[in-house]
């Protein structure tokens, strides 16, 4: 039976000639170069669409993502078209598609079926452990700086053995004075083994081992997946093209999707030469290029192009906007970086009020988490509602990994850190004496906690041993029910059985209340889990899965509140906002100082202000300030040499004559007047170079601005001279519009103004 869905019969007249060449081009190599805000979902999910309606398997499609929002996204557009066929696409995140595979496969690299996966606060708690234990300097192995080599290791495929025996490697780390890394990277993978479990780069890793060395899984998934699409394929790293480059080896129906002029994850691994060179992989291949920008207005579109254009590693392609010409760009300089975020918090105010728009409307874009500080304060000082993407996660809180732990060590007994995280919480009298004689024996024999554990009577005496022994034999009774039970149901008497929820109920402070609440969040999120349709697993060691795979701001996702959005540039892609603020655009912070060593690095750079620029769909805001507090102590800061990049005459620049004052909450100071939107205190022109400056009459005196008429003379203190275009609004809250002669047309709050009446 075939299904239809009336509203999608013509689905391909929704697309450009550029999008329906894509999605109707469906065998051989292809790639599809989608600019910023060109409809790349649309496509991708077409396609997919396509595929099916022109005779594909759903079951022979895969399709890559680099967040569950994405996927999500993709299913849920898809099933619209083609109806319930759109379950059977292997659809998702590199790493929640592979952990699937590895966990059909998962006996032939000697790992268990049930494995947990570490995030990155588990894979950081062993390897502070292993630091520890082997007495080395907790400083001079930083266990971030150690995390990071591991992981950097093994995204480009090399093993602790591999890293062990290679000379340059060894040579870069005792240069460091860090020669212990690769023994620490043998012990860590070592443990993870004994444990059951896989990191997040495992997940890549093992995949690659899995195909390397099984020539029948191998031929198994090449010849299951006949048509391979991947979205982003300009974030890509090596150990993810390779997977891709073996799996399509057969059919060669690859579509990737992507941006090299978005590439801006480098640090973690990313390599741009894999769009770069795709035609070079697969010489036949058709190119594809979106070029229609349907998000931003056309001056943000043209910036954007500005900007990038200077990169010299890069697809040409020529982007554009048939949205209104919009305003200019807005440039502002302030005297620190304190005042620049008051002209940011103001500006934010006078936009709302001037055009009724909400918090949500409203995002400041930082290159570095820290710049985070200033933005606050001001927002706070104005009682504006903000957000910070990137911070406290709900599933990073300590109740609720508390939980979770109890729920991953049912599912996996050999879990060392769950093990660890619960066995004395609840109290239950184990001290940290009796645990260390536990994990002498577990090293010694080389084998689990939970193994030891079973006989901890004969290891740690009667009253410890009697209550660890208690401890296995309820977590046993919760395995059991883990088989026989849904998600809910299963974590409900776990975390009822457990005396977790008890002891929570029991704390009677603000602060107990709300890690209660947020148990009781986690418990409805897993109801909801539980009765989804769309999911045949409801384990809980299904759920377990889904949120260990969970990327990003997506753990950080509440309910959906009215609040001006913080984020680095790196959280921000793939959003979009009405109003966008890029603060902090000076040399050696953005770009950074440590992207100045190399053409590449600056390539980078540039492409990250790319990406911010183009999160904007109305109106783009840039600042930048000249001195600014690090460590301590002031320094003077240059702009940044992308301000200089930008064709002026899409820009107005905005500078401060003098400093902000302290107390800047007085109606009377003109920092509360509004130039279309933007705080009084500034001066506009079309050059970084002088602003313009007029000398106010000796008998200047503001009028009643009850008295001030369209067609009016007046003067500005700063403005200089004009005649009055219009007035609207309520009273108490009348915008007027000033044509001044030397500065042009300028929006003022009247009763803020300070106006004097030349002539009627």
């Amino acid at each position: 039976m075939v299904w239809i869905n009336e509203d999608f019969v013509n689905y391909l007249d929704e697309l450009n000639p550029q999008q329906r060449a894509a999605v109707e081009t469906i065998n051989g190599p292809m790639m599809i170069v989608a600019g910023a805000g060109s409809g790349k979902t649309r496509v991708i999910t077409y396609r997919i669409a396509h595929l099916i309606n022109s005779g594909v398997d759903p079951f022979n499609i895969l399709a890559l993502t680099f967040t569950n929002k994405a996927s999500k996204e993709m299913r849920e557009r898809i099933s619209k078209i083609v109806g319930p066929q759109a379950k059977n696409i292997w659809s998702g995140t590199f790493h929640s598609v592979f952990a699937r595979i590895l966990r059909q496969e998962a006996d032939k690299i000697g790992f268990p079926a049930n494995f947990t996966i570490y995030d990155k606060d588990d894979a950081k708690s062993l390897l502070k452990s292993i630091i520890k234990e082997q007495n080395l300097d907790e400083k001079a192995y930083n266990v971030n700086h150690v995390m990071h080599r591991i992981s950097s290791a093994k995204n480009n495929l090399i093993s602790a053995k591999e890293y062990n025996e290679n000379e340059q490697i060894q040579a870069d780390d005792f240069s460091m004075g860090k020669g212990k890394i690769g023994y620490i990277y043998s012990i860590y993978q070592s443990r993870c083994e004994r444990a059951g479990a896989m990191d997040f780069d495992d997940l890549l890793f093992k995949t690659n081992v899995l195909i390397r060395e099984h020539a029948d899984v191998l031929h198994k998934y090449q010849h299951k997946f006949k048509y391979v699409m991947v979205d982003e394929y300009q974030d890509t790293n090596f150990s993810q093209y390779l997977i891709v480059k073996k799996l399509v080896a057969v059919h060669q129906n690859i579509c990737v999707v992507g941006d090299d002029a978005q590439s801006i994850y480098a640090f973690r691994g990313a390599n741009i030469q894999n769009i770069l060179n795709f035609e070079k992989d697969y010489p036949e291949m058709k190119v594809y290029k979106l070029e229609e920008n349907y998000r931003s207005t056309q001056n943000i579109v043209e910036v954007a192009n500005s900007v990038i254009a200077k990169n010299q590693d890069q697809i040409k392609k020529n982007v554009f906007s048939q949205k209104e010409t919009g305003e200019k760009i807005q440039v502002y300089k302030a005297f620190s970086d304190n005042e620049e975020g008051k002209i940011v918090a103001e500006s934010i105010l006078q936009e709302k009020g001037n055009s009724t728009l909400q918090n949500s409307d409203f995002a400041i874009l930082y290159r570095t988490n820290s710049q985070s500080r200033a933005m606050e304060e001001a927002l706070r000082k104005l009682n504006i509602p903000y957000k910070i993407y990137g911070g406290l996660s709900f599933y990073q809180r300590k109740e609720i990994k508390d939980l979770l732990a109890y729920f991953r060590l049912a599912v996996n007994h050999a879990d060392e850190e769950a093990y660890k995280r619960i066995i004395n919480y609840p109290i239950r009298g184990i001290g940290k004496t009796s645990m260390d004689k536990l994990i002498v024996a577990a090293g010694a024999q080389n084998t689990s906690l939970w193994t030891v554990s079973e006989n901890a009577n004969q290891l740690i005496g009667a009253k410890a041993g009697n209550s660890i022994e208690n401890f296995i034999t309820m977590i046993k009774s919760f395995a059991v029910l883990i088989h026989s039970q849904n998600a809910f149901d299963a974590a409900s008497h776990i975390a009822k059985q457990s005396g977790l929820l008890k002891d929570l109920y029991d704390d009677k402070s603000i602060e107990g209340l709300s890690r209660y609440e947020n148990i009781q969040e986690l418990l409805n999120g897993i109801k909801d889990f539980s009765d989804r349709e769309d999911i045949e697993d409801k384990s809980l060691a299904f759920f377990l899965q889904d949120i260990a795979l969970l990327t990003g701001n997506e753990k950080s996702e509440e309910e959906s509140k009215d609040t001006v959005s913080l984020m680095t540039i790196h959280s921000a892609k793939g959003l979009e906002f009405p109003h966008v603020y890029i603060v902090g655009l000076e040399e050696n912070l953005f770009p950074s100082q440590m992207a100045l060593n190399s053409r590449a690095d600056l390539e980078e750079e540039r492409r990250l202000f790319y990406v911010a620029i183009t999160r904007a769909e109305k109106k783009l805001n840039l600042s930048y300030a000249v001195s600014r507090y690090k460590w301590g102590s002031p320094i003077s800061c240059d702009p940044s040499r992308f301000l200089e990049e930008i064709d002026p005459k899409y820009l107005e620049i905005n500078f401060l004559q003098k400093p902000l004052p302290n107390t800047h909450f007085d109606e009377d100071r003109q920092s509360y007047s509004s130039i279309a939107g933007k705080p009084k205190p500034l001066m506009q022109t079309n050059s970084l170079a002088k602003p313009y400056n007029h000398v106010v009459s000796g008998d200047f005196i503001a009028s009643d601005p009850k008295s001030i008429q369209v067609g009016m003379e007046v003067e500005h203190q700063k403005f200089g001279f004009g005649t009055v275009l219009d007035l609207e609004g309520a009273s108490g809250d009348i915008k007027t519009t000033i044509d001044f002669k030397q500065v042009g047309k300028k929006q003022l709050l009247l009763k803020f103004a300070k106006l004097r009446i030349i002539t009627n």
